[in-house]
């Protein structure tokens, strides 16, 4: 099967840009009811995802000093780069059943490392379940 029937294109995902304040982050994070985002350069690449406990991080660091605003800070500077390791739009299903085990989206990247979209561990789960259904229902 092909990744790209699972595949929910950038057009239908929320993201940030790294260049969003770490407020217009905190905003769309909690309007949406997510709990990580992927981030984007200006160029479209994927770089990283900020999730509900960079933010705490975040405010709590920063909380004693009031001259510290939300405003004061992109979302770049709190970017957790390392969490949801992207994969290139031709990974087979079973890597990317190794990733939704440890992530609940997979960030999807072109051959130019451009951002083109996220498969959710539900889509994956979805996929595999179908797919042992007609097996079974092959053996009847």
């Amino acid at each position: 099967m092909n990744l790209f029937y699972l595949l929910k294109p950038k057009a239908t995902v929320t993201y940030l840009n790294k260049t969003d304040t770490v407020r217009q982050g905190l905003e769309k994070l909690r309007a949406n009811g997510f709990t990580a985002i992927p981030v984007i350069d200006d160029n479209g690449e994927y770089i990283g995802t900020v999730s509900e406990g960079d933010f705490l991080r975040h405010i709590m660091e920063f909380s004693k000093n009031s001259d510290n605003s939300l405003d004061n800070y992109n979302i770049i500077d709190i970017v957790n780069e390392e969490r949801n390791r992207p994969v290139k739009n031709n990974v087979t299903m079973d890597d990317l059943l190794l990733k939704v085990m440890d992530q609940n989206f997979v960030p999807v990247i072109d051959d130019r490392n451009t951002f083109i979209g996220i498969v959710t561990r539900k889509a994956v789960i979805q996929y595999f379940y179908n797919k042992e259904k007609r097996k079974n229902e092959g053996n009847i």
